[in-house]
């Protein structure tokens, strides 16, 4: 039997399997449904993908990496730097690649882990650190099987499909579009987006590193942490316009002025891509060639309502009941991912039998995003309220992983078999939870996001800063939970 078995090899389970050796417990194994480590990161390999947070930031406190080129990295850099620390850290033979978990029952003492081969895992402690964006969302539209042409989503992306002189149509307008419609707009014939939301998008303040400067972090590795330093706090200063609607409204003129200087000879269009709700209430987004790349003279932004795909093309109807067909070879979908409750969709069972996807039936809910009530010693790395839409996710990551190992810890030191979390702990921490989020950005506005569920509450974010994260995780509270003799 294994003391712990960690699910995904991309930021979170890399850094728990940093955190386990560091502290002793070198009894893992990580189980990757990939052929090489890298999550997001590995999957995700559209035209133009990187990170929207700084690379000195976007990165292990515990590895820093001085050769960053970029002041946001993009995805290949972010994925050899995932390879590096797998590399650097001696993981690669405690990673079993190519192996999909379908379920996990706790039988009282341990976890039975299923894995789609067929197979059985037995371990004391299971982590799951499957992130966020792994699940594609494709929108349900009438006729899309019947589309005779090529489809695929952004995560997805096929690679042998040549664009080159295609008509294209990007269905979503979501991060991952923002970032690719420039790459291929100067490459298609013509390119139709199709937009139900104008997103807000801030120009983006990437640049080139230079090697002085990456010469000057190798020397000094101090200069680099006060870099990092400096980054942390000036994201954590985003905090209060999220938390407090009026403040944002500032920098939501910003996001205007930015409109109208890019759009200033066409009001048509600035119309078009002017967002009709608050700043914050969805994610911020950042380019400076997005806005641009809609200019060209081959490609069209379409806001009309989508009625149904066609085997030829995309059919829309305006508020007349018109309906207009746009003849297209392509469909790009930029639609995101299935954030709620991927983990749910999973066979877990707890405590008593209890399914996890019915203790989450009207929503995933943890303790501190971390531990989940009536299943001892599994842990949600990412898991629900622990994501960011103004820094770095890898900063929660390491905080939930102190979490995770004083639970551990804790255990130990009591002799007990495993550790739950209070029902009634975890009840009261997310009633808290839905209070703050109910006087933030997020509630307001009258837009509907990913952050929201089925049932449109805010399962997906933080409501506050990240050092308060970082306080409440430092250190298990006995009094939430209970252990298991």
């Amino acid at each position: 039997m294994l003391d712990t078995l960690i699910v995904g090899s991309g930021f979170a389970g890399l850094g728990a399997a940093v955190k386990l050796d560091e502290a002793g417990r070198r009894d893992f194994l990580i189980l990757e449904k990939g052929e090489t480590v890298g999550g997001t990161w590995r999957d995700n390999v559209y035209p133009g993908c990187a990170c929207d947070v700084e690379s000195h930031l976007y990165s292990f406190s515990f590895f820093p990496n001085p050769e960053w080129t970029r002041t946001f990295a993009r995805q290949p850099e972010i994925r050899a730097y995932l390879e590096a620390t797998a590399d650097r850290y001696r993981l690669r033979d405690r990673i079993r690649f190519g192996v999909h978990v379908t379920g996990a029952e706790w039988d009282g003492s341990a976890w039975d882990v299923r894995t789609d081969d067929g197979g059985t895992l037995r371990a004391r402690y299971v982590l799951f650190g499957t992130g966020a964006l792994h699940d594609p969302a494709v929108p349900e539209i009438e006729g899309l099987d019947r589309f005779r042409g090529t489809a695929f989503h952004s995560a997805q992306w096929d690679h042998g499909h040549d664009l080159t002189g295609r008509r294209v149509a990007v269905i979503g307008t979501g991060a991952s579009a923002i970032q690719f419609v420039p790459e291929i707009a100067s490459q298609v014939g013509h390119l139709t987006l199709f937009q139900r939301t104008a997103p807000w998008v801030l120009p983006k303040p990437d640049r080139p590193i230079p090697e002085r400067t990456r010469r000057a972090f190798r020397r000094f590795p101090l200069l680099q942490r006060l870099q990092r330093l400096s980054l942390y706090w000036r994201h954590e200063a985003l905090v209060l316009g999220f938390l407090h609607p009026a403040v944002m409204k500032v920098v939501q003129r910003l996001g205007l002025a930015y409109l109208h200087r890019v759009f200033a000879g066409d009001p048509e269009l600035r119309k078009k891509v002017t967002p009709t709700f608050t700043m914050g209430c969805k994610r911020i987004l950042m380019s400076n060639d997005y806005y641009p790349a809609l200019r060209r003279e081959n490609v069209a932004v379409e806001t009309d309502r989508i009625a149904r795909v066609t085997e030829t093309g995309v059919v829309t109807v305006d508020a007349a009941g018109r309906e207009t067909e746009h003849e297209v070879d392509t469909i790009i979908f930029g639609t995101g991912f299935k954030v709620a409750d991927g983990l749910a969709r999973m066979n877990v069972t707890g405590r008593d039998g209890v399914k996890l996807a019915d203790a989450w039936a009207e929503g995933p809910e943890a303790l501190l995003g971390t531990m989940v009530a009536g299943f001892p010693n599994l842990f949600t790395i990412v898991g629900p309220n622990t994501g960011l839409g103004h820094s770095s996710m890898v900063f929660m990551v390491e905080s939930q992983l102190n979490y995770v190992l004083d639970a551990m810890r804790t255990v130990d030191r009591h002799r007990a078999v495993a550790i739950d979390t209070r029902s009634e702990s975890q009840a009261e921490f997310n009633a808290e939870i839905r209070r703050r989020l109910g006087k933030a950005v997020w509630a307001r506005g009258g837009c509907a996001s990913w952050y929201l569920d089925e049932h449109g509450r805010n399962r997906t974010l933080w409501p506050g800063y990240t050092f308060d994260f970082r306080r409440r995780t430092r250190k298990l509270d006995p009094g939430h939970h209970e252990l298991v003799a």
